[in-house]
This record gives C-alpha cells, sequence and structure tokens, in this order.
C-alpha cells in the first residue's frame, strides 16, 4: 500500500516551494487536492510565458486533484471550511498576511478541525525583522549565505542555479509534516508547522567556510576545492565538456595519479602534500587537463571510477533525460497529459520497498473539482450546477 494511503492534504500552495512539498506527500501515497482560483489558478501554471501547462507546473504538480473556488466569495470560502474537518494537513505559501485576510489562517482551521496539522512556508517566517517581506527562491539563497561562496574568488557573488531555497523548503516542510502525522496518531493533535525559506537554505550551508564557521566569511573558490579537486576540459571540447574530479584522501590521491598515468607525480615534491599541491595548482592543473582533453568526459568518468576516484561528467539539463545510468534506473518518466501530450518529468527519487504509488500527470485546471466536491461533500449535480452558475466553482 502506498505509505501515505489515506492522509488528504489541502493544498493551497503555488509557484515551487509549496509545491514541492506537496508533491512529495502525493508521491509518498497521499490525496492532495490542490485548491485554484479561477481563471489562470495557480501562477506557476503560466511560468515563462509557456499557457496552462508550462513545464515547470508539470514538474511539480504530479499526483495532485485540482479543484477550483472562488475563496473571495463566501460560498466558495463556506465551501473550503466545509473540507477541512475531513483534512489532516492543510498547506500554504502565500505572501504574508494572505490567509490571515481570507480568514483560513491556522487559529480558525484549528477551532474547526484539532487534528489538523498546518504548514505554512514564508520567506523569512512569521516572526522577525523580515518576516512581511516577499521573497522567491533566490532571495532566500542570497539572504542564507549561498550566493556569496558561490563564483569565482576575485568576481562577484553568484546565482546558483539548483532551486534549494523552494525545493530544498518543500523537503524539509515534507518531512515535518509527516512527522506531526506520526505524532498526531500518538496524541490526537495536530499542531502548526511554520518554516522560513532563508533558514532552510541556512541548514544546507553547514558544510561551507567550516575552517571559518563563525568567524569570518568563507570565500569564494570557483570549482577548486583544495587542488586537485576541480573540473577539467575533455574533448570534443563543447561548453559542458568537462569531468569533475574530487580527490580528499591520500588513497585517491594515489589512486589519481595511477589512472592518468603518471606515477611520478606521486614522489615529485611540488605535489607531495596538499599545501604543496595548494602552491603549485596551476602546474598541477595543466597536468591532469592534458590526459582530460584527450578523453570524451564520459570516457574520463568510466575509467577514474574504476579505479576508485571520485568523479562525474558534467552532465547539461538535456543529459539528464538521456543519461544511461539515470534511464536504467528509471527517475525519468514519460507521460501522457491531456493537453500537453507526451511530457517527460522526475519521479520520486526515494525508492520505497514496501510503497508504490503510480505516477499521474499534473492536473487540468478545476479537473477534479466536481468529483472532490461530490465525493467529500456529497453535493449532488444540481448544486453543483447552482455554484457554477454563481462563479463559485468552474
Amino acid at each position: 500500500m502506498p505509505a501515505l494511503d489515506g492522509m488528504r492534504v489541502l493544498d493551497m500552495t503555488q509557484y515551487e516551494a509549496g509545491t514541492s512539498c506537496t508533491q512529495l506527500l502525493a508521491w509518498l501515497g497521499a490525496d492532495v487536492i490542490k485548491i485554484e482560483p479561477p481563471g489562470r489558478g495557480d501562477p506557476g501554471r503560466g511560468v515563462a510565458g509557456e499557457g496552462t501547462v508550462s513545464q515547470y507546473f508539470l514538474n511539480y504538480n504530479s499526483n495532485k486533484r485540482s479543484l477550483v473556488i472562488d475563496l473571495s466569495k463566501p460560498a466558495g470560502l463556506e465551501l473550503l471550511l466545509k473540507m477541512v474537518p475531513l483534512a489532516d494537513v492543510f498547506v500554504e505559501n502565500y505572501g504574508p498576511g494572505v490567509v490571515e485576510k481570507l480568514g483560513v489562517d491556522y487559529p480558525a482551521l484549528s477551532q474547526i478541525n484539532s487534528g489538523i496539522i498546518y504548514g505554512r512556508i514564508k520567506g523569512f517566517g512569521l516572526s522577525g525583522p523580515y518576516s512581511q517581506y516577499r521573497a522567491y527562491d533566490w532571495v532566500a539563497q542570497a539572504s542564507a549565505g549561498a550566493f556569496s561562496v558561490t563564483g569565482e574568488r576575485d568576481g562577484p557573488p553568484m546565482t546558483p542555479a539548483p532551486t534549494i531555497g523552494d525545493s530544498g523548503s518543500g523537503a524539509q516542510m515534507a518531512l515535518s509534516i509527516t512527522a506531526a502525522y506520526v505524532q498526531r496518531q500518538q496524541t490526537g493533535e495536530g499542531q502548526l508547522i511554520e518554516l522560513s525559506m532563508q533558514e532552510a537554505v541556512t541548514l544546507f550551508m553547514r558544510t561551507a567556510g567550516l575552517r571559518t564557521w563563525g568567524t569570518e566569511g568563507a570565500k569564494r573558490n570557483g570549482n577548486r576545492r583544495g587542488p586537485p579537486t576541480d573540473v577539467y576540459p575533455c574533448k570534443p571540447g563543447g561548453a559542458n565538456d568537462h569531468i569533475f574530479i574530487m580527490v580528499v584522501t591520500d588513497k585517491q590521491w594515489d589512486a589519481l595519479c595511477t589512472a592518468i598515468e603518471e606515477p611520478e607525480m606521486l614522489h615529485d615534491e611540488r605535489f607531495k602534500d596538499w599545501r604543496a599541491r595548494l602552491d603549485n595548482v596551476e602546474d598541477l592543473y595543466e597536468i591532469i587537463a592534458t590526459w582530460t582533453r584527450t578523453r570524451s568526459k564520459y570516457d574520463a568518468m568510466h575509467h577514474l571510477a574504476s579505479f576508485g576516484v571520485p568523479c562525474s561528467a558534467t552532465l547539461d539539463t538535456m543529459e539528464l533525460f538521456t543519461d544511461p545510468h539515470l534511464k536504467e534506473r528509471g527517475l525519468i518518466k514519460t507521460l501522457e497529459h491531456p493537453e500537453a501530450g507526451d511530457v517527460q518529468v522526475m519521479g520520486m527519487p526515494a525508492r520505497l520497498s514496501g510503497s508504490e504509488v503510480p505516477l499521474t500527470p499534473a492536473p487540468l485546471h478545476g479537473e477534479h473539482t466536481d468529483e472532490v466536491l461530490r465525493s467529500l461533500l456529497q453535493i449532488d449535480d444540481a448544486e453543483l450546477d447552482k455554484l457554477r452558475r454563481d462563479g463559485i466553482i468552474s
């Protein structure tokens, strides 16, 4: 059976931070009901001007049901409040003050259902001097120090491309919700879970600048993390024809020297220890790069890995869909979407041996409105028609 079979989630999230949280819950088997406004729905549907079924939306909303309600109207709000006693979890990541204005904050919902687990993701949390500031992923990353350690030593701070501010916050919230769900089985009580995106990213900064942690800011080092750890060019010389090599131990250093057929480096005074290699980093880089330039990044990876050297070809985003390892493991799925046709999306990275949840495509806007209201609130066709005529649902 699905691991979270029986958990019902009212999902009032948008864009990525909240939607990645509820997608993880859906992937684990929860019944996630995505509550969207009339019109365009979740603004993530139209990211990058892609219309109503953007790849962005498809990537974060599989395995969910879409329910469209106009919460600005009393009758629409009443429908939502009637569903609260039938739900286990409520998640939102709107801007500061939005759910309070609607009257669906934690104090209001916990009065209706004391067992409700209420998840709130905010850029800077619910308290503190920044709590009313708006945030997106990169805003959170900048505020958590991620920009300050990204880029070349003499260059400016840089934006990291992966959205760890959004998806990292979502993953931490999903874990917290699951923990609260287990706790509720012991106590019968729900709780409020508050998560700051700034703090969620700060959690990922624990390794940065360990030697000066708490005493001075970590430096930017580009790709270099202590020679010979670096990115090296491979043939045929394209933008991403590179391999990343990471050597941490003496044993791995020995393996690298053997693998690239440069055993004399083991006895070269320039490279005898970490400090010597740092002082002669350019010489060391060129020796290794001379070897990597003669091989493709995959050939170089397979060869070095066979000697026990930690490394990887630097895959571009297209290669994520064609990489033989990821293909064999089935991370990338092809789903048939009623509007977009065949779409490729990522599945759940974690494999649970006792939980099987088929992957379904992201829903159309309002695709499950009638289905949800019939099953949860026993609303009949006549009442559904009236609600639709009155503009309460769509």
